[in-house]
Protein backbone atom coordinates (compact mmCIF):
# COMPACT_ATOMS: atom_id res chain seq x y z
CA UNK A 1 0.00 0.00 0.00
CA UNK A 2 1.27 3.44 -0.92
CA UNK A 3 1.29 5.99 1.85
CA UNK A 4 -0.93 8.26 -0.22
CA UNK A 5 -3.60 5.51 -0.18
CA UNK A 6 -3.26 5.28 3.59
CA UNK A 7 -3.54 9.08 3.83
CA UNK A 8 -6.70 9.06 1.73
CA UNK A 9 -8.25 6.49 4.09
CA UNK A 10 -7.29 8.66 7.06
CA UNK A 11 -8.94 11.67 5.41
CA UNK A 12 -12.10 9.64 4.87
CA UNK A 13 -12.12 8.51 8.49
CA UNK A 14 -11.54 12.05 9.67
CA UNK A 15 -14.76 13.06 7.97
CA UNK A 16 -16.81 10.23 9.53
CA UNK A 17 -18.52 10.72 12.88
CA UNK A 18 -20.30 7.36 13.16
CA UNK A 19 -18.42 4.52 14.87
CA UNK A 20 -20.06 1.77 12.79
CA UNK A 21 -19.21 3.52 9.53
CA UNK A 22 -15.58 3.79 10.65
CA UNK A 23 -15.42 0.09 11.52
CA UNK A 24 -16.99 -0.82 8.16
CA UNK A 25 -14.49 1.26 6.19
CA UNK A 26 -11.47 -0.19 7.99
CA UNK A 27 -12.73 -3.79 7.91
CA UNK A 28 -13.17 -3.64 4.13
CA UNK A 29 -9.53 -2.59 3.65
CA UNK A 30 -7.80 -5.04 6.00
CA UNK A 31 -8.12 -8.29 3.95
CA UNK A 32 -6.36 -6.77 0.92
CA UNK A 33 -3.22 -5.87 2.89
CA UNK A 34 -0.12 -8.08 2.78
CA UNK A 35 1.22 -9.78 5.91
CA UNK A 36 3.90 -7.10 6.13
CA UNK A 37 1.51 -4.18 5.57
CA UNK A 38 -1.26 -5.34 7.91
CA UNK A 39 0.40 -4.73 11.32
CA UNK A 40 1.83 -1.40 10.15
CA UNK A 41 -1.54 -0.22 8.84
CA UNK A 42 -3.31 -1.18 12.08
CA UNK A 43 -0.80 0.61 14.32
CA UNK A 44 -0.61 3.69 12.09
CA UNK A 45 -4.41 4.04 11.86
CA UNK A 46 -4.46 4.30 15.68
CA UNK A 47 -1.69 6.92 15.60
CA UNK A 48 0.94 4.50 16.90
CA UNK A 49 4.18 3.33 15.34
CA UNK A 50 5.44 0.47 17.50
CA UNK A 51 3.63 -2.12 19.63
CA UNK A 52 2.73 -0.93 23.13
CA UNK A 53 5.16 -3.44 24.67
CA UNK A 54 8.07 -2.46 22.42
CA UNK A 55 11.02 -0.51 23.89
CA UNK A 56 11.37 1.32 20.57
CA UNK A 57 10.49 5.03 20.76
CA UNK A 58 10.52 7.47 17.86
CA UNK A 59 11.96 10.27 19.98
CA UNK A 60 10.88 13.11 17.71
CA UNK A 61 9.55 16.19 19.46
CA UNK A 62 7.71 19.06 17.80
CA UNK A 63 10.87 21.13 17.37
CA UNK A 64 12.66 18.49 15.32
CA UNK A 65 9.61 18.06 13.11
CA UNK A 66 9.37 21.83 12.61
CA UNK A 67 13.03 22.02 11.61
CA UNK A 68 12.49 19.27 9.05
CA UNK A 69 9.45 21.00 7.57
CA UNK A 70 11.26 24.34 7.42
CA UNK A 71 14.17 22.82 5.48
CA UNK A 72 11.95 21.04 2.96
CA UNK A 73 9.77 24.06 2.17
CA UNK A 74 12.67 26.53 2.23
CA UNK A 75 11.63 28.70 5.15
CA UNK A 76 12.56 29.30 8.79
CA UNK A 77 11.31 27.32 11.75
CA UNK A 78 9.59 30.44 13.10
CA UNK A 79 7.46 30.58 9.95
CA UNK A 80 6.45 26.94 10.47
CA UNK A 81 5.48 27.69 14.09
CA UNK A 82 3.52 30.74 12.92
CA UNK A 83 1.58 28.60 10.42
CA UNK A 84 0.86 26.04 13.11
CA UNK A 85 -0.40 28.75 15.44
CA UNK A 86 -2.62 30.06 12.67
CA UNK A 87 -4.09 26.66 11.76
CA UNK A 88 -4.11 25.41 15.36
CA UNK A 89 -2.70 22.01 14.47
CA UNK A 90 0.62 20.63 13.17
CA UNK A 91 -0.74 18.22 10.53
CA UNK A 92 -2.88 20.80 8.73
CA UNK A 93 -0.01 23.30 8.91
CA UNK A 94 2.44 20.87 7.28
CA UNK A 95 -0.12 20.13 4.56
CA UNK A 96 -0.54 23.85 3.91
CA UNK A 97 3.22 24.48 3.80
CA UNK A 98 3.89 21.58 1.43
CA UNK A 99 1.07 22.73 -0.84
CA UNK A 100 2.75 26.13 -1.13
CA UNK A 101 6.08 24.63 -2.12
CA UNK A 102 7.00 24.24 -5.81
CA UNK A 103 5.82 20.69 -6.55
CA UNK A 104 8.69 19.81 -8.91
CA UNK A 105 11.26 20.13 -6.11
CA UNK A 106 10.08 16.93 -4.39
CA UNK A 107 8.21 13.67 -5.08
CA UNK A 108 11.47 11.94 -6.09
CA UNK A 109 9.90 8.63 -5.09
CA UNK A 110 6.52 7.37 -3.95
CA UNK A 111 6.24 6.72 -0.23
CA UNK A 112 5.27 3.16 0.62
CA UNK A 113 3.52 2.30 3.91
CA UNK A 114 6.11 -0.29 4.95
CA UNK A 115 9.01 1.89 3.80
CA UNK A 116 7.75 4.71 6.01
CA UNK A 117 7.66 2.27 8.93
CA UNK A 118 11.24 1.19 8.27
CA UNK A 119 12.32 4.84 8.20
CA UNK A 120 10.66 5.28 11.60
CA UNK A 121 12.56 2.22 12.83
CA UNK A 122 15.76 3.87 11.64
CA UNK A 123 14.90 7.02 13.61
CA UNK A 124 14.10 5.00 16.74
CA UNK A 125 17.38 3.11 16.47
CA UNK A 126 19.49 6.25 16.18
CA UNK A 127 21.48 7.11 19.29
CA UNK A 128 24.63 8.88 20.38
CA UNK A 129 25.82 12.46 20.13
CA UNK A 130 24.80 12.87 16.48
CA UNK A 131 21.39 11.27 16.90
CA UNK A 132 19.33 14.46 16.52
CA UNK A 133 21.12 15.34 13.27
CA UNK A 134 20.61 11.83 11.89
CA UNK A 135 16.93 11.81 12.90
CA UNK A 136 16.46 15.18 11.23
CA UNK A 137 17.89 13.84 7.96
CA UNK A 138 15.32 11.02 7.93
CA UNK A 139 12.47 13.44 8.73
CA UNK A 140 13.60 15.69 5.84
CA UNK A 141 13.73 12.71 3.47
CA UNK A 142 10.19 11.62 4.35
CA UNK A 143 8.71 15.10 4.06
CA UNK A 144 10.58 15.83 0.83
CA UNK A 145 8.86 12.88 -0.81
CA UNK A 146 5.44 13.60 0.67
CA UNK A 147 2.45 15.16 -1.05
CA UNK A 148 0.61 17.78 1.04
CA UNK A 149 -2.00 15.25 2.24
CA UNK A 150 0.70 12.70 3.08
CA UNK A 151 2.52 15.44 4.98
CA UNK A 152 -0.57 15.99 7.16
CA UNK A 153 -0.59 12.39 8.37
CA UNK A 154 3.19 11.91 8.46
CA UNK A 155 3.44 14.86 10.86
CA UNK A 156 0.60 13.56 13.03
CA UNK A 157 2.05 10.05 13.20
CA UNK A 158 5.45 11.44 14.15
CA UNK A 159 3.75 13.32 16.98
CA UNK A 160 1.59 10.22 17.69
CA UNK A 161 -1.59 12.30 17.52
CA UNK A 162 -3.47 11.18 14.39
CA UNK A 163 -6.71 13.01 15.27
CA UNK A 164 -9.07 10.77 13.28
CA UNK A 165 -10.91 9.21 16.21
CA UNK A 166 -10.00 5.56 15.65
CA UNK A 167 -9.54 3.89 19.02
CA UNK A 168 -8.52 0.37 19.96
CA UNK A 169 -12.15 -0.72 20.31
CA UNK A 170 -12.91 0.27 16.71
CA UNK A 171 -9.90 -1.63 15.41
CA UNK A 172 -10.74 -4.76 17.42
CA UNK A 173 -14.23 -4.78 15.90
CA UNK A 174 -12.84 -4.09 12.41
CA UNK A 175 -10.37 -6.98 12.67
CA UNK A 176 -13.12 -9.31 13.90
CA UNK A 177 -15.41 -8.31 11.05
CA UNK A 178 -12.69 -8.40 8.38
CA UNK A 179 -11.69 -11.99 9.13
CA UNK A 180 -14.98 -13.40 10.44
CA UNK A 181 -13.84 -13.97 14.03
CA UNK A 182 -15.77 -13.34 17.24
CA UNK A 183 -14.68 -10.01 18.74
CA UNK A 184 -14.20 -11.57 22.20
CA UNK A 185 -11.49 -13.85 20.77
CA UNK A 186 -9.77 -10.85 19.18
CA UNK A 187 -9.98 -8.95 22.46
CA UNK A 188 -8.46 -11.83 24.43
CA UNK A 189 -5.58 -12.09 21.94
CA UNK A 190 -4.94 -8.35 22.27
CA UNK A 191 -4.80 -8.66 26.06
CA UNK A 192 -2.17 -11.40 25.79
CA UNK A 193 -0.04 -9.98 22.96
CA UNK A 194 -0.49 -6.25 23.62
CA UNK A 195 -0.19 -5.51 19.90
CA UNK A 196 -3.25 -5.12 17.68
CA UNK A 197 -1.01 -5.15 14.62
CA UNK A 198 0.25 -8.64 15.41
CA UNK A 199 -3.28 -9.76 16.34
CA UNK A 200 -4.59 -8.60 12.95
CA UNK A 201 -1.81 -10.55 11.26
CA UNK A 202 -2.78 -13.71 13.15
CA UNK A 203 -6.50 -13.13 12.53
CA UNK A 204 -5.81 -13.21 8.80
CA UNK A 205 -4.48 -16.77 9.30
CA UNK A 206 -7.69 -17.81 11.05
CA UNK A 207 -9.34 -18.14 14.43
CA UNK A 208 -7.14 -21.05 15.54
CA UNK A 209 -4.04 -18.85 15.36
CA UNK A 210 -5.64 -16.39 17.79
CA UNK A 211 -6.71 -19.13 20.18
CA UNK A 212 -3.09 -20.26 20.49
CA UNK A 213 -1.69 -16.92 21.71
CA UNK A 214 -0.35 -16.67 25.23
CA UNK A 215 1.45 -14.31 27.56
CA UNK A 216 5.23 -14.61 27.34
CA UNK A 217 8.17 -13.24 29.35
CA UNK A 218 9.81 -9.98 28.25
CA UNK A 219 6.73 -8.93 26.33
CA UNK A 220 4.90 -6.88 28.98
CA UNK A 221 1.13 -6.69 28.92
CA UNK A 222 -1.01 -3.79 30.07
CA UNK A 223 -1.83 -3.87 33.75
CA UNK A 224 -5.32 -4.58 35.02
CA UNK A 225 -7.01 -1.45 36.36
CA UNK A 226 -9.53 -0.63 39.08
CA UNK A 227 -12.47 1.71 39.50
CA UNK A 228 -13.84 3.32 42.62
CA UNK A 229 -16.20 1.35 44.81
CA UNK A 230 -17.36 0.56 48.34
CA UNK A 231 -16.94 -2.37 50.71
CA UNK A 232 -20.67 -2.92 51.29
CA UNK A 233 -21.72 -2.87 47.62
CA UNK A 234 -18.84 -5.18 46.63
CA UNK A 235 -19.84 -7.78 49.23
CA UNK A 236 -23.53 -7.47 48.30
CA UNK A 237 -22.62 -8.23 44.69
CA UNK A 238 -19.94 -10.89 45.16
CA UNK A 239 -20.31 -12.41 48.61
CA UNK A 240 -16.80 -13.13 49.88
CA UNK A 241 -14.19 -10.82 48.37
CA UNK A 242 -10.40 -10.45 48.54
CA UNK A 243 -9.12 -7.28 50.20
CA UNK A 244 -5.54 -6.03 49.77
CA UNK A 245 -3.70 -2.86 50.71
CA UNK A 246 -3.84 -0.01 48.18
CA UNK A 247 -0.26 1.20 48.01
CA UNK A 248 0.83 4.75 47.21
CA UNK A 249 3.60 3.56 44.95
CA UNK A 250 4.34 2.58 41.38
CA UNK A 251 3.10 -0.53 39.57
CA UNK A 252 5.63 -2.92 38.10
CA UNK A 253 5.78 -6.14 36.13
CA UNK A 254 8.57 -8.56 36.92
CA UNK A 255 9.55 -10.95 34.13
CA UNK A 256 11.96 -13.83 34.62
CA UNK A 257 12.96 -16.68 32.31
CA UNK A 258 16.01 -18.91 32.17
CA UNK A 259 17.94 -16.88 34.72
CA UNK A 260 17.28 -13.56 32.96
CA UNK A 261 14.96 -11.01 34.57
CA UNK A 262 13.58 -7.56 33.74
CA UNK A 263 11.34 -4.97 35.38
CA UNK A 264 8.73 -2.90 33.54
CA UNK A 265 6.82 0.18 34.66
CA UNK A 266 3.10 0.83 34.39
CA UNK A 267 3.84 2.49 31.02
CA UNK A 268 5.64 -0.75 30.02
CA UNK A 269 9.03 0.95 29.96
CA UNK A 270 12.03 -1.17 30.91
CA UNK A 271 13.16 0.18 34.31
CA UNK A 272 15.49 -2.69 35.20
CA UNK A 273 18.62 -0.53 35.36
CA UNK A 274 16.94 2.05 37.62
CA UNK A 275 15.80 -0.55 40.18
CA UNK A 276 18.63 -3.06 40.75
CA UNK A 277 17.70 -3.46 44.42
CA UNK A 278 14.08 -4.36 43.57
CA UNK A 279 15.28 -6.78 40.89
CA UNK A 280 17.59 -8.48 43.41
CA UNK A 281 14.79 -8.83 45.98
CA UNK A 282 12.42 -10.40 43.45
CA UNK A 283 15.08 -12.74 42.06
CA UNK A 284 15.71 -13.95 45.61
CA UNK A 285 11.96 -14.45 46.09
CA UNK A 286 11.44 -16.91 43.22
CA UNK A 287 13.40 -19.28 41.03
CA UNK A 288 10.60 -19.86 38.51
CA UNK A 289 10.04 -18.61 34.97
CA UNK A 290 7.38 -16.10 35.93
CA UNK A 291 5.53 -12.84 35.32
CA UNK A 292 4.40 -10.97 38.42
CA UNK A 293 2.29 -7.86 38.97
CA UNK A 294 2.91 -5.68 41.98
CA UNK A 295 3.65 -2.25 43.36
CA UNK A 296 6.87 -0.71 44.62
CA UNK A 297 6.70 1.61 47.61
CA UNK A 298 9.36 3.74 49.27
CA UNK A 299 9.98 3.08 52.96
CA UNK A 300 11.57 5.25 55.65
CA UNK A 301 11.56 4.45 59.37
CA UNK A 302 9.11 1.63 58.68
CA UNK A 303 6.51 3.94 57.10
CA UNK A 304 5.67 4.32 53.41
CA UNK A 305 6.77 7.58 51.75
CA UNK A 306 4.66 9.51 49.21
CA UNK A 307 4.42 8.41 45.60
CA UNK A 308 6.88 11.07 44.37
CA UNK A 309 9.73 9.43 46.31
CA UNK A 310 9.18 6.26 44.30
CA UNK A 311 9.09 8.15 41.00
CA UNK A 312 12.47 9.70 41.71
CA UNK A 313 13.91 6.20 41.56
CA UNK A 314 11.96 5.14 38.48
CA UNK A 315 13.19 8.21 36.58
CA UNK A 316 16.80 7.85 37.66
CA UNK A 317 19.39 7.08 34.97
CA UNK A 318 22.60 8.04 36.79
CA UNK A 319 23.79 7.81 40.40
CA UNK A 320 21.65 4.73 41.05
CA UNK A 321 23.73 3.43 43.96
CA UNK A 322 23.55 6.76 45.79
CA UNK A 323 19.78 6.89 45.31
CA UNK A 324 19.41 3.36 46.70
CA UNK A 325 20.80 4.63 50.01
CA UNK A 326 18.59 7.73 49.93
CA UNK A 327 15.32 5.99 48.93
CA UNK A 328 14.76 2.34 49.93
CA UNK A 329 12.21 0.56 47.76
CA UNK A 330 10.15 -2.48 48.71
CA UNK A 331 8.13 -4.54 46.21
CA UNK A 332 4.69 -5.90 47.09
CA UNK A 333 3.56 -8.66 44.73
CA UNK A 334 -0.19 -9.22 44.42
CA UNK A 335 -0.77 -11.14 41.17
CA UNK A 336 0.79 -13.70 38.83
CA UNK A 337 0.22 -13.84 35.07
CA UNK A 338 2.56 -16.60 33.92
CA UNK A 339 4.32 -19.53 35.56
CA UNK A 340 6.78 -22.00 34.01
CA UNK A 341 5.30 -21.87 30.51
CA UNK A 342 1.64 -21.61 31.55
CA UNK A 343 -0.48 -18.50 31.00
CA UNK A 344 -2.58 -17.85 34.12
CA UNK A 345 -4.60 -14.74 33.22
CA UNK A 346 -7.80 -16.70 32.53
CA UNK A 347 -7.77 -18.41 35.92
CA UNK A 348 -9.92 -16.91 38.71
CA UNK A 349 -8.12 -14.70 41.22
CA UNK A 350 -8.47 -17.34 43.95
CA UNK A 351 -6.56 -19.87 41.81
CA UNK A 352 -3.90 -17.34 40.75
CA UNK A 353 -3.35 -16.49 44.41
CA UNK A 354 -2.57 -20.15 45.19
CA UNK A 355 0.01 -20.22 42.40
CA UNK A 356 1.47 -16.94 43.65
CA UNK A 357 1.85 -18.10 47.24
CA UNK A 358 3.51 -21.34 46.06
CA UNK A 359 5.92 -19.75 43.56
CA UNK A 360 6.99 -16.62 45.49
CA UNK A 361 8.47 -17.03 48.97
CA UNK A 362 8.54 -13.39 50.13
CA UNK A 363 7.15 -9.91 49.47
CA UNK A 364 3.68 -11.26 48.61
CA UNK A 365 1.13 -8.56 49.53
CA UNK A 366 -1.15 -9.50 52.44
CA UNK A 367 -4.69 -10.49 51.47
CA UNK A 368 -7.89 -10.89 53.49
CA UNK A 369 -10.82 -12.97 52.22
CA UNK A 370 -14.15 -12.23 53.90
CA UNK A 371 -17.85 -11.63 53.32
CA UNK A 372 -18.21 -9.55 56.50
CA UNK A 373 -18.21 -5.76 55.92
CA UNK A 374 -17.07 -5.15 59.52
CA UNK A 375 -14.04 -7.41 59.11
CA UNK A 376 -13.10 -5.80 55.79
CA UNK A 377 -13.69 -2.38 57.38
CA UNK A 378 -11.17 -3.20 60.12
CA UNK A 379 -8.67 -4.25 57.43
CA UNK A 380 -9.29 -0.92 55.67
CA UNK A 381 -8.53 1.08 58.83
CA UNK A 382 -5.42 -1.01 59.46
CA UNK A 383 -4.24 -0.10 55.94
CA UNK A 384 -4.77 3.61 56.65
CA UNK A 385 -3.06 3.38 60.05
CA UNK A 386 -0.08 1.69 58.39
CA UNK A 387 0.24 4.65 56.02
CA UNK A 388 -1.33 3.22 52.87
CA UNK A 389 -3.95 4.90 50.63
CA UNK A 390 -6.75 2.48 51.44
CA UNK A 391 -7.61 -0.98 50.13
CA UNK A 392 -8.29 -2.83 46.91
CA UNK A 393 -11.33 -5.10 46.74
CA UNK A 394 -11.19 -7.91 44.19
CA UNK A 395 -13.73 -10.47 43.02
CA UNK A 396 -12.43 -13.96 43.79
CA UNK A 397 -13.75 -15.37 40.51
CA UNK A 398 -12.26 -12.64 38.33
CA UNK A 399 -9.70 -13.35 35.59
CA UNK A 400 -6.78 -10.98 35.01
CA UNK A 401 -7.88 -8.68 32.17
CA UNK A 402 -4.90 -6.61 30.95
CA UNK A 403 -5.66 -2.94 30.35
CA UNK A 404 -9.28 -3.28 31.44
CA UNK A 405 -11.00 -1.27 34.17
CA UNK A 406 -14.16 -2.65 35.75
CA UNK A 407 -16.03 -3.91 38.81
CA UNK A 408 -13.73 -6.89 39.36
CA UNK A 409 -11.15 -4.59 40.99
CA UNK A 410 -12.34 -1.72 43.17
CA UNK A 411 -10.34 0.88 45.08
CA UNK A 412 -11.59 2.19 48.42
CA UNK A 413 -9.89 5.25 49.91
CA UNK A 414 -10.98 8.25 52.00
CA UNK A 415 -9.68 11.00 49.74
CA UNK A 416 -11.77 13.34 47.60
CA UNK A 417 -12.58 12.07 44.14
CA UNK A 418 -9.70 12.29 41.70
CA UNK A 419 -9.32 11.88 37.96
CA UNK A 420 -6.27 11.09 35.85
CA UNK A 421 -6.35 13.44 32.86
CA UNK A 422 -4.03 14.32 29.98
CA UNK A 423 -2.39 17.74 29.85
CA UNK A 424 -3.15 19.11 26.37
CA UNK A 425 -2.59 22.85 26.86
CA UNK A 426 -1.70 25.62 29.27
CA UNK A 427 -1.52 29.34 29.86
CA UNK A 428 1.63 31.13 30.98
CA UNK A 429 1.67 32.20 34.61
CA UNK A 430 1.92 35.71 36.00
CA UNK A 431 4.21 37.56 38.40
CA UNK A 432 6.98 35.39 39.83
CA UNK A 433 5.51 32.42 37.93
CA UNK A 434 5.59 34.20 34.56
CA UNK A 435 8.31 31.84 33.28
CA UNK A 436 6.23 28.75 34.09
CA UNK A 437 2.86 27.50 32.94
CA UNK A 438 0.23 28.61 35.46
CA UNK A 439 -3.08 27.15 34.28
CA UNK A 440 -3.35 23.76 32.56
CA UNK A 441 -6.00 22.46 30.14
CA UNK A 442 -6.91 18.83 30.85
CA UNK A 443 -8.61 16.24 28.67
CA UNK A 444 -10.31 12.87 29.07
CA UNK A 445 -10.44 10.30 26.27
CA UNK A 446 -13.04 8.55 24.14
CA UNK A 447 -12.39 6.20 21.22
CA UNK A 448 -8.85 7.37 20.64
CA UNK A 449 -9.60 11.09 20.91
CA UNK A 450 -8.63 13.50 23.68
CA UNK A 451 -11.55 15.69 24.73
CA UNK A 452 -10.95 18.85 26.83
CA UNK A 453 -12.74 18.62 30.18
CA UNK A 454 -11.42 21.26 32.57
CA UNK A 455 -8.61 23.58 33.59
CA UNK A 456 -6.62 23.44 36.81
CA UNK A 457 -4.59 26.26 38.35
CA UNK A 458 -4.46 25.51 42.08
CA UNK A 459 -2.62 23.03 44.27
CA UNK A 460 0.82 23.54 42.75
CA UNK A 461 3.96 24.37 44.69
CA UNK A 462 6.68 26.38 42.94
CA UNK A 463 8.71 23.17 42.69
CA UNK A 464 5.84 21.30 41.04
CA UNK A 465 5.29 24.08 38.51
CA UNK A 466 9.01 24.01 37.71
CA UNK A 467 8.82 20.22 37.25
CA UNK A 468 5.76 20.50 34.98
CA UNK A 469 7.56 23.14 32.91
CA UNK A 470 10.64 20.92 32.51
CA UNK A 471 8.45 18.05 31.32
CA UNK A 472 6.30 20.13 28.95
CA UNK A 473 8.27 22.99 27.41
CA UNK A 474 9.74 20.78 24.66
CA UNK A 475 6.27 19.41 23.86
CA UNK A 476 4.71 22.71 22.70
CA UNK A 477 2.94 22.23 19.37
CA UNK A 478 1.44 25.71 18.96
CA UNK A 479 1.10 29.01 20.77
CA UNK A 480 -1.40 31.86 20.59
CA UNK A 481 -0.87 34.77 22.96
CA UNK A 482 -0.57 33.30 26.46
CA UNK A 483 -2.07 29.95 25.44
CA UNK A 484 -0.03 26.95 24.31
CA UNK A 485 -0.96 23.48 23.08
CA UNK A 486 1.13 20.39 23.88
CA UNK A 487 1.92 17.08 22.32
CA UNK A 488 -0.18 15.00 24.75
CA UNK A 489 2.12 12.89 26.91
CA UNK A 490 1.85 14.04 30.52
CA UNK A 491 -0.89 12.92 32.95
CA UNK A 492 -2.07 14.88 36.01
CA UNK A 493 -4.07 13.44 38.89
CA UNK A 494 -6.61 16.12 39.81
CA UNK A 495 -8.99 16.28 42.77
CA UNK A 496 -12.41 17.95 42.58
CA UNK A 497 -15.49 18.53 44.70
CA UNK A 498 -18.07 17.56 42.07
CA UNK A 499 -18.77 17.20 38.37
CA UNK A 500 -20.93 19.85 36.70
CA UNK A 501 -22.61 20.00 33.32
CA UNK A 502 -20.88 22.69 31.27
CA UNK A 503 -21.09 24.00 27.70
CA UNK A 504 -17.61 25.54 28.06
CA UNK A 505 -15.71 22.33 27.35
CA UNK A 506 -16.20 19.79 24.52
CA UNK A 507 -16.65 16.98 27.08
CA UNK A 508 -19.85 18.68 28.28
CA UNK A 509 -18.70 18.62 31.88
CA UNK A 510 -16.41 20.67 34.13
CA UNK A 511 -14.75 20.04 37.47
CA UNK A 512 -15.88 22.16 40.41
CA UNK A 513 -12.92 23.35 42.50
CA UNK A 514 -10.29 21.34 40.59
CA UNK A 515 -7.00 21.00 42.44
CA UNK A 516 -3.71 19.49 41.27
CA UNK A 517 -2.76 16.39 43.27
CA UNK A 518 0.34 15.05 41.51
CA UNK A 519 2.04 14.29 38.21
CA UNK A 520 1.36 10.71 37.12
CA UNK A 521 4.27 10.16 34.77
CA UNK A 522 3.98 6.46 35.58
CA UNK A 523 0.80 6.54 33.48
CA UNK A 524 0.31 6.87 29.76
CA UNK A 525 -2.40 9.02 28.16
CA UNK A 526 -4.13 5.81 27.06
CA UNK A 527 -4.87 5.15 30.76
CA UNK A 528 -6.64 8.43 31.52
CA UNK A 529 -10.32 8.67 32.42
CA UNK A 530 -12.81 8.04 29.63
CA UNK A 531 -15.75 10.31 28.90
CA UNK A 532 -18.04 7.32 29.43
CA UNK A 533 -16.73 6.77 32.96
CA UNK A 534 -17.10 10.48 33.71
CA UNK A 535 -20.76 10.29 32.64
CA UNK A 536 -21.17 7.32 35.02
CA UNK A 537 -19.56 9.29 37.84
CA UNK A 538 -21.93 12.17 37.19
CA UNK A 539 -24.94 9.84 37.31
CA UNK A 540 -23.78 8.28 40.59
CA UNK A 541 -23.16 11.76 41.98
CA UNK A 542 -26.65 12.89 40.94
CA UNK A 543 -28.25 9.88 42.64
CA UNK A 544 -26.33 10.42 45.86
Amino acid sequence: MLFREFSAICEQLEGISGRLEMIDLISRRLPSLSDEELPVFVRFIMGRIFPDWSPQKLGIGPNLLYEGVAYVVGTKKDSVVETINRTGEAGKAVELLLAGKEQTSFFSEDLDLVTVYHEFEKIAGTGGKKSQREKLLVVRKLLANASPLEGRYLARIMLEDLRIGVGEGNIREAVARAFGIDSSIVEHAVQALNDLGHVAQLAKSGESALREVHVSPFRPVKMMLAQQGSIVSAIEENGAIAAEYKYDGSRFQFHRQGGLSRLYSRKLEDVTNALPDVLRILNESTSHDIILDGEVIAIKDGKPLPFQAVLRRFRRKHGISEMQEEVMLTPNVFDILYLDGETLIDLPLSERRKHLETAVISHVAPQLVSNDPAVVGDFYHTALDTGHEGIMIKALASPYTPGMRGKNWLKVKPEVDTLDLAVVGAEWGEGKRAHYFGTFLLACQEEGQLIPLSKVATGFSDEQLAEAYDLLHDKIISQSGKEVRFEPELVFEVGYSELQLSPNYPAGFALRFPRFVRIRDDKDTTEIETLSSIRERYQRQSKS
